[in-house]
């Protein structure tokens, strides 16, 4: 009996996408899936021709030679259909269809990786905290870093040296197995090889058949200066190791700047309170203020407010990622005199009486402002 056009079989035009043959496919085995067809043996070839149909289509180069060459092209590539029938699950072909398409019927979630297949580490995270100097400095730091990495006795084999794996009896080799309940079919993870696909005779001694062992391995990191919280610095490599020969996976160091006791940063700036007097404010003077390059000169103006921001430029941050340093915004905080002996308060009282008995509002401008607004409040509520 000749085949019929695998186009027509599923129902598309020759330019279809894969896409849209991935669509045909899942319609029509859905339709004629043995499990909704118990005892039909119509629907089981008919699910037979479907998926010989979508195992050359769905594969590039297998579907240029159909449309070259036609069936001939093609004979002998499609795995598993011929008649063996599909229980089998021959090697890459319905196998890898199932895994593609019913995963997702099924409960698979999606297509399904091959046990064996190589598989990249896992990344790590490590949370480092740096104080503001070193952050804005740069630096490097010392980390030690739990991880996987792979057994050096049996070179991530899982099995003992002279020792061979085999392929596991239960889901021979597939790592999942299929478990009919009723009208629904449903694929786990293989309860013997928990997904391995091999069974190990004599398991490594050192990694007791994982294949992998945790050590503690120190690195060096280089931190860039400027750098600030939420900042990431990626090492390639340094993660957890591969599976199956697989590459390793990355270490992100989250950075965390601590607090500190005179800064505040924001972003590129930086901001400090500095307490001047009483005398200072009102006459002006000269302070010192600190910056993280040391000690700079701060000339307060007579009349200083508490409050008050001064900008020194350049004294903040460089930015990691480029461009002009920040500044440092000094605010004045007017200090109240504390502990004052008598003589000292006999001189602050002598000081009032002569700022209230001269032009006072000339003195107190803030305070006489405030006042008359207050006074200016309660006289629009009177009816």
């Amino acid at each position: 009996m000749s085949k019929r056009d695998y186009y027509e079989v599923l129902g598309v035009e020759r330019g279809a996408d894969t896409k849209d043959i991935k669509k045909a496919y899942r319609r029509l085995a859905q339709k004629y899936h043995p499990d909704r067809n118990p005892g039909d043996d119509t629907s089981a070839e008919k699910f037979r021709e479907v998926s010989e149909a979508y195992e050359i289509l769905s594969d590039s180069e297998k579907r240029t030679a159909y449309d070259q060459f036609g069936h001939a092209g093609v004979d002998g590539q499609a795995g598993g259909f011929g008649g063996g029938g599909f229980g089998g699950a021959g090697a890459g072909g319905f196998s890898d269809i199932f895994g593609d398409v019913f995963g997702d019927i099924f409960g698979g979630g999606g297509g399904r990786r091959s046990p064996h297949a190589p598989q990249r580490g896992s990344d790590l995270r490590y949370n480092l905290e740096l104080d503001l100097e070193s952050a804005v400095a740069g630096t490097t730091v010392d980390i030690r870093v739990p991880r996987h990495v792979e057994c050096d006795r049996c070179d991530g084999s899982g099995a003992e040296p002279g020792s061979t794996k085999e392929t596991c009896p239960t889901c021979n080799g597939l790592g999942q197995v299929r478990m009919q309940q009723g009208f629904f079919a449903v694929q786990q993870t293989c309860p013997t090889c928990h997904g391995s696909g091999v069974h190990i005779k004599v398991p490594c001694h050192k990694c007791h058949g994982e294949g992998r062992m945790r050590e503690t391995r120190t690195l060096s990191v280089k931190i860039p200066a400027g750098v600030d919280t939420g900042d990431r610095i990626r090492l390639n490599g340094e993660g957890e190791s591969g599976i199956n020969g697989g590459p390793p996976g990355d270490l992100y160091v989250q950075v965390a700047i601590k607090p500190h006791h005179i800064f505040q940063r924001d972003g590129k700036h930086l901001q400090c309170e500095v307490p001047i007097n009483f005398v200072d404010a009102a006459l002006g003077g000269e302070l010192e203020v600190p910056t993280l390059d040391g000690r700079v000169k701060l000339k307060i103006p007579p009349e200083t407010q508490t409050g008050k921001l001064f900008r020194l430029r350049g004294k903040g941050v460089k930015p990691v990622r480029g461009g002009p340093p920040g500044d440092l915004l000094c605010k004045v905080v007017v200090e109240t005199p504390v502990n004052l002996n008598e003589e000292q308060k006999a001189l602050l009282r002598e000081l009032q009486e002569s700022l209230d008995g001269s032009n006072s509002r000339s003195h107190s401008p803030k305070k006489t402002s405030f006042f008359d607004g207050v006074k200016k409040f309660f006289e629009d509520m009177k009816p």
